[in-house]
């Protein structure tokens, strides 16, 4: 992209105020998992850097498991600007009785926006350990439950909702589509 997503305009505030809006609108407590450094320290939410460095979006995850207060975390990446709130409390609402809880795409998975519990911290922990960074290497351990592309219908097309923000024309395209 070749500057901070997170602080791309976005509706009259940036992606990251846009991100923290859905997230206290689906679930009220908010945390920003702010990578290598502590950034974004004035939204008047808890920041916290990934507790180890280099372990990617994985990384992202344990750290918000170590940060949990409740029985199980949202997590949405900055750069998915166009998933629904009902989504997300959807989302929540499946996590009794799962240790995750995953859309599933026309793409694949969407691990970067889900519900993880505590039970996925140790796992994660070894798989990081391993070396292994892919946001599912941890998913044979823990109670997985996938909501597929027909269940997705209901909230919009998966396809878009889905859309990352990652290079300029991505962000030009879920401008238009917003």
């Amino acid at each position: 992209m070749g500057r901070d997503k997170a602080l791309l305009p976005w509706a009259g505030a940036t992606l990251l105020d846009h991100v923290l809006t859905r997230l206290r609108e689906a679930c009220g407590e908010v945390r920003i998992l702010s990578g290598a450094q502590e950034r974004y320290v004035d939204r008047g939410v808890p920041v916290h850097p990934d507790v180890l460095l280099d372990a990617g979006a994985l990384g992202g995850v344990l750290t918000g498991l170590s940060c949990l207060t409740r029985s199980a975390g949202l997590f949405l990446a900055v750069d998915l600007p166009l998933v629904p709130v009902a989504l997300l409390r959807r989302l929540l609402e499946l996590a009794d009785g799962y240790d995750v809880v995953v859309p599933v795409s026309p793409g694949g998975p969407e691990p970067l926006c889900a519900v993880y519990g505590p039970a996925c911290l140790e796992p994660i922990r070894r798989r990081v350990e391993e070396g292994r960074f892919a946001m599912s290497a941890f998913w044979p351990d823990v109670r997985v439950r996938r909501l597929r592309t027909d269940e997705l219908l209901r909230f919009g097309d998966p396809a878009e909702m889905f859309r990352n923000v990652n290079t300029p024309e991505d962000y030009r395209r879920a401008t238009e589509s917003a």
